[in-house]
C-alpha cells in the first residue's frame, strides 16, 4: 500500500465534510412562472405567488389623488421610462399595500414583463443579494416591502439606504422599490427626538436617520377616512358583492361598526362587509 492509498479514506472524509458545510447552489429563478414572487432570503430563491391577494382598484375609495400618482409612476416604469421609488405612509388600514398590488395589476396591461417581488421586513439586510439576481433578469421588477420600519438598535436600514440611491452601483435600472409604513421617516419618533436632544450637532445626528426616507422620490400620505369616504368604501363593497340591504340600514349599521372599532378606514369597512355578507349568506371569496 502506498502512502497515497493510506491517506485516501481521510481525504475522502474531509471532502465529504466540506461538501456538507458548503452552501447549496442557488436555484435559477424562473420569472416566467408567475407575475408575483416572495423573496426567500435563506435559500436566495423567489417563491412564485400564483394568485395575488388583491382588491380591485375601483374598490379603493377616498385615495383617488394618491392612487393616480402611484399609477402614473408605475405605468412609466413598466414602459421603460424614468420613475421614482415610493414610500406610502400614514394611517393604518387605508389601503397602502392594497394600492401597491392594484398598481402592479394595472401596469401588467402596459407591460406583461412587470413582476412584483415581496421582501419581508426581516430580510431587508439581504436586499443587495436579491437585487443582484434581479438585475440580470430580462424583466422589470417592483420590489415591495409592507409595513416597513426600523427600531432603535436596527442597522439594516443602512443596506436599504445604500441600495436605493447611495451605493456605487445604485438601484438597478429594471428595479423600483415601493414600501408602506405607518411612519413617515421609517424610524420611531422618540429615536429621532432623542438623537436631536443629546447630540452636539442635533441636525447631523438626525440626518442619518431621516435621510433614508429622502431616498424615496414619492412620499404618498394616507390619512384617516372621513365619514363620507368610509361609507363610500362600504357601499362599493356591498355593490360589488351584490349584498341586498336598505341604504338607511346599511349606513346606520356601518357607522355603529366603525364606532365600536374606534376608527374609520378601508380595513374597518372591509371587516364590516365581511360580517354583513356572512349574515346575508353571500360569499366574498372572489373580490
Amino acid at each position: 500500500m502506498t502512502d497515497a492509498d493510506a491517506y485516501r479514506p481521510l481525504l475522502e472524509r474531509i471532502a465529504h465534510a466540506l461538501e456538507r458545510l458548503s452552501p447549496s447552489p442557488t436555484r435559477a429563478a424562473d420569472f416566467t412562472a408567475a407575475d408575483a414572487f416572495v423573496w426567500q432570503a435563506d435559500a436566495a430563491t423567489f417563491e412564485p405567488v400564483l394568485e395575488v391577494s388583491r382588491v380591485p382598484l375601483r374598490l379603493l375609495k377616498g385615495i383617488d389623488r394618491t392612487a393616480g400618482i402611484l399609477l402614473d409612476n408605475t405605468r412609466r416604469f413598466a414602459a421603460g421610462l424614468p420613475a421614482n421609488n415610493a414610500l406610502l405612509w400614514g394611517a393604518r388600514g387605508m389601503g397602502k399595500s392594497s394600492l401597491v398590488k392594484a398598481a402592479h395589476a394595472d401596469a401588467l396591461g402596459t407591460n406583461g414583463g412587470l413582476k412584483l417581488i415581496e421582501i419581508h421586513r426581516e430580510d431587508i439586510g439581504s436586499l443587495p443579494k436579491c437585487l443582484t439576481i434581479l438585475k440580470a433578469a430580462p424583466f422589470r421588477f417592483i420590489v415591495f416591502s409592507d409595513d416597513l420600519s426600523f427600531d432603535h438598535d436596527d442597522t439594516s436600514y443602512k443596506s436599504l439606504k445604500a441600495v436605493l440611491e447611495g451605493g456605487i452601483e445604485g438601484r438597478p435600472k429594471n428595479v423600483i422599490f415601493y414600501a408602506t409604513s405607518n411612519r413617515r421617516h421609517l424610524m420611531p419618533r422618540d429615536m429621532i427626538d432623542n438623537e436631536r436632544a443629546t447630540a452636539i450637532n442635533p441636525g447631523e445626528a438626525t440626518e442619518e436617520k431621516v435621510s433614508l426616507s429622502d431616498r424615496f422620490g414619492l412620499w404618498l400620505g394616507f390619512h384617516n377616512a372621513s365619514q363620507d369616504d368610509y361609507l363610500a368604501m362600504v357601499r362599493a363593497y356591498v355593490e360589488h358583492f351584490g349584498i341586498k340591504v336598505a341604504d338607511d340600514e346599511l349606513q346606520r349599521d356601518a357607522l355603529e361598526w366603525a364606532t365600536t372599532r374606534g376608527a374609520r378606514s378601508g380595513r374597518v369597512a372591509w371587516q364590516y362587509v365581511q360580517d354583513l355578507a356572512g349574515r346575508a349568506g353571500v360569499s366574498t371569496d372572489k373580490v
